[in-house]
């Protein structure tokens, strides 16, 4: 069902730690997104973002965003992070609180 022009609307479930919210096997044409809750101290894991670009929106909680190995960024709730094509990236909940999201991607004109 890959690229359908049908209009959807899609709940989130805050129970789980990760849902798929949109790809190309729900019938996007380019953008991906998911929602994740992450426990204090865990994190999503060391990924990359290849010909993509992303935008994180922080819902609930605070935590840090690990970016090429090298660069800390606090994010908390109410804030968004950009992260550029190929990068190196990681998110970890540093609070005491869920640390909730939305993420979105999109391929990149080129």
């Amino acid at each position: 069902m890959a690229g359908s022009k049908k209009a959807r609307l899609i709940r989130l479930e805050s129970k789980e730690r990760y849902q798929r919210l949109v790809s190309k096997e729900l019938g996007s044409f380019g953008v991906k997104s998911g929602h994740v809750i992450l426990n204090p101290g865990e994190n999503i894991g060391e990924h990359t973002t290849s010909e993509r670009e992303e935008v994180i929106v922080i819902l609930q909680g605070s935590g840090e965003a690990t970016i090429d190995k090298d660069e800390i960024l606090k994010i908390e709730k109410d804030s968004v992070l950009y992260i550029p094509p190929q990068t190196n990236h990681d998110v970890k909940n540093t609070g005491t609180n869920i640390l909730e999201y939305i993420f979105m991607t999109s391929l990149t004109e080129g």
